[in-house]
């Protein structure tokens, strides 16, 4: 049966429910994998931009707006979420 992306909406709650510093990244650039509070974090920017430690790849962008977060983690190919 197929949905559509509602049906994701109580499990991401959860999911990011909680401190994500703590969350583990691996960097699509070189692999490395490491704690999100491990990045490199560049301001000021529009926003917010996530380095990887070891090879100063994008990890991540979080930009704020007044009524939404913008949050691009094309940089990761994996974000390991503890529950």
């Amino acid at each position: 049966m197929e949905l559509d992306g509602n049906a994701l909406a109580g499990d991401l709650r959860e999911v990011f429910a909680f401190d994500v510093t703590g969350a583990v990244f691996t960097c699509a650039g070189c692999g490395h994998a490491g704690a999100v509070a491990t990045l490199r974090v560049w301001e000021p920017a529009p926003g917010l931009v996530g380095r990887c430690p070891e090879c100063q790849d994008v990890v991540l962008r979080l930009v704020r707006t007044p009524d939404r977060v913008f949050l691009c983690l094309t940089g990761t190919t994996r974000l390991e979420l503890p529950l």
